[in-house]
């Protein structure tokens, strides 16, 4: 399993529940990376797509304590209520078919058992509300691939894949 987000120079990545930056290089990206794959989300980032509709083109697992489970069969995503359904519907796809694509406490939560994360690095400050971690401070993480600097919408940005030297496997338990 990876990550895949876009983060501003203090690894904040969003506000008011949507993103800091409108960058078309960037959301390319995701789109080819992601298209045919399996993302996996939290409620509230669901929420924030357009018409609250899941992604085409994808197969969308949303994390969704509590939810509306008629929603998820007419709206086309599947509804996990802990993270023991989540972890149990995941082990059902190939780990490189599926992507963290939000929000923070899902990255979080998420992170250790990633084997790898794509960020789109943005030399800016966003104002960002919340945040992810620093894979820079973390000692199991490393910058494995950076692209040369390139302008996006009026901000230069960096792709980047940090790679997990410690992943945990998807068999932990509900806590």
């Amino acid at each position: 399993m990876q990550a895949i987000l876009h983060c501003d120079r203090n690894w904040g990545i969003g506000k008011r529940n949507d993103l800091m930056f409108r960058l078309p290089k960037d959301m390319k990206f995701f789109r080819t990376t992601t298209t045919g794959k399996v993302v996996v989300m939290g409620s509230n980032t669901l929420l924030s797509f357009p018409g609250g509709k899941p992604l085409k083109g994808r197969t969308n697992i949303v994390l969704w304590p509590g939810g509306d489970h008629g929603r998820a069969e007419e709206d086309g995503f599947i509804m996990v209520e802990t993270l023991a359904e989540l972890f149990s519907e995941i082990a059902k796809y190939p780990p490189e078919d599926v992507f963290v694509i939000g929000g923070a406490m899902m990255y979080h939560t998420l992170l250790p058992y990633c084997d790898k994360v794509y960020l789109t690095k943005v030399d800016a400050d966003g104002g960002a509300e919340v945040f992810f971690d620093n894979l820079d401070k973390l000692d199991n993480w490393n910058m494995t691939e950076e692209s040369e600097p390139q302008e996006d919408n009026g901000y230069t940005i960096r792709f980047t894949v940090y790679t997990n030297s410690r992943t945990l496997p998807l068999e932990a338990k509900d806590e």
